[in-house]
């Protein structure tokens, strides 16, 4: 395996002036110290399935991320599992390297070894880089997280797990430590917290990065009475409430990373994300998988008032809620214009003092300048590809093309109608056919 400064090349670091943490030894404590970065991913957590977007499913901790923090409100990730998590360690859209949808192929290594990601970028600048949490960029130890740029691994390298048995569907093991198997006893969502509460409380003389990524609210859920309780008179649907209760476990666990860097006085000093990594799923049937121990579910998440669910390219699939918190430099405040998860190694790039080469291809934008409210970076241009469809949005237009079928593309206008009711595309034929002309160039550059 190619080391991280060998992979990278040259990466100088910027003085960034910030409050110092204890945590830092003696022997550096005088120095500034450049922020942690804490980037916390659910799964198939939909636009209406937080509190502070009027759900009925409690999420206080977040809530309080969304109060104290800056709420990203037109954030946009991908349909499905797989691609956003390329996107967001990679800066590059995921149809660059193939990846369409979930991978499921058991010797599949969908991003090249010798790609630069944020956690080689942040290595390469000193920082102790853990990965917590579902990897599903390929399912195999040997080509796990320690491949990408992370001193340590832990968690499950499959798409989706049993949360007390920790296998994949088809009964493959999955769970591990430092990319080698093993075998534990314990809630996923709780195992995985406490992993994360390790990294942070860790004394150490240099920053850290931790790529926090829950196994939930995605399927199979199985919550203990604690979580499940609380929503018995209030949430019919026994799918719903299982789904209601598996987030409020995971924000109650968010709480606990909270107050780890609380106690450890490294608060100040940390750049959180929240995201989810796609929109959420409506229901799913029953099937063989898990031996046949989960009956099929009629309701999990929801996208309300967005039009869509996971795997589509309308606003329900790729448009998610997404927090950054950042005590003391970031100001609360709502962020209404287009974002991705393409920008986050970009911003953070930019934050840390990273000299980029224009050899990575990445396709996201710093957005420190909306994020702290000085500036934006203008119109944006974002670029879907799944096996089904593919969509474009340019400025306040989006083209949907269906890849399956005779159905016709779509238009819609955004600003106007974001919840993609009307579709323009016989009103507006010559802005159809703009934006059909720059999604086979972006297509194009993905073969």
């Amino acid at each position: 395996m190619p080391s991280s400064s060998a992979r990278l090349g040259c990466v100088v670091v910027a003085a960034f002036v910030l409050a110092r943490s204890p945590w830092a030894s003696a022997a550096t404590s005088d120095k500034p110290r450049q922020p942690n970065v804490v980037v916390i991913i659910a799964d198939d957590l939909g636009w209406a399935d937080v509190g502070y977007h009027g759900s009925e499913i409690r999420t206080p901790n977040l809530d309080q991320m969304a109060e104290a923090g800056v709420r990203m409100e037109q954030y946009y990730v991908f349909p499905t599992c797989s691609p956003t998590r390329t996107a967001i360690l990679t800066g590059r859209n995921p149809s660059r390297f193939g990846v369409w949808g979930p991978i499921g192929g058991r010797s599949e290594q969908v991003v090249p070894p010798d790609t630069t990601t944020l956690a080689d970028v942040l290595h390469s600048l000193g920082y102790t880089t853990a990965q917590v949490g579902k990897w599903h960029l390929s399912l195999r130890p040997e080509t796990g997280p320690l491949q990408y740029g992370f001193d340590t691994s832990y968690g499950f390298l499959h798409g989706q797990i049993d949360p007390y048995t920790h296998y994949y569907k088809n009964g493959d093991r999955t769970w591990h430590r430092n990319d080698k198997f093993m075998d534990e006893e314990g809630h996923a969502t709780d195992l995985l917290t406490t992993d994360a509460v390790r990294v942070i409380e860790t004394p150490r003389s240099q920053p850290f990065f931790l790529y926090l990524a829950y196994s939930v609210p995605h399927t199979p859920l199985n919550e203990p009475s604690q979580w499940t309780e609380p929503y018995a008179a209030s949430i019919a649907s026994e799918s719903r409430r299982k789904f209601a209760a598996s987030v409020t476990h995971m924000d109650a666990s968010i709480g606990q990373v909270l107050a780890a860097l609380d106690r450890t006085g490294q608060r100040d000093n940390t750049l959180v994300v929240f995201t989810s990594d796609n929109g959420g799923q409506h229901g799913e049937e029953k099937s063989e998988n898990y031996g046949g121990r989960y009956d099929a579910v009629d309701v999990l998440g929801s996208n309300t008032p967005l039009r869509g669910w996971k795997g589509e390219t309308y606003e329900g699939g790729i448009r998610v809620p997404a927090l950054v918190v950042w005590p003391g430099t970031l100001s609360p405040r709502s962020v209404t214009l287009p974002t991705s998860a393409l920008d986050w190694l970009p911003t953070i790039a930019a934050i840390t003092g990273a000299k980029v080469s224009p050899d990575w291809h990445w396709e996201g934008k710093d957005i420190l300048a909306e994020l702290n409210g000085t500036g934006d970076v203008g119109p944006r241009r974002l670029y879907w590809n799944t096996s089904r469809e593919a969509a474009l949005r340019d400025g306040d237009w989006k083209l949907i093309e269906f890849t399956r079928g005779k159905q016709p593309s779509q238009l819609f206008n955004l600003a106007a109608d974001p919840n993609e009711k009307t579709d323009e595309a016989s009103a507006h034929p010559e802005i159809v056919k703009r934006l059909a002309a720059l999604l086979a160039e972006e297509k194009k550059r993905d073969e």
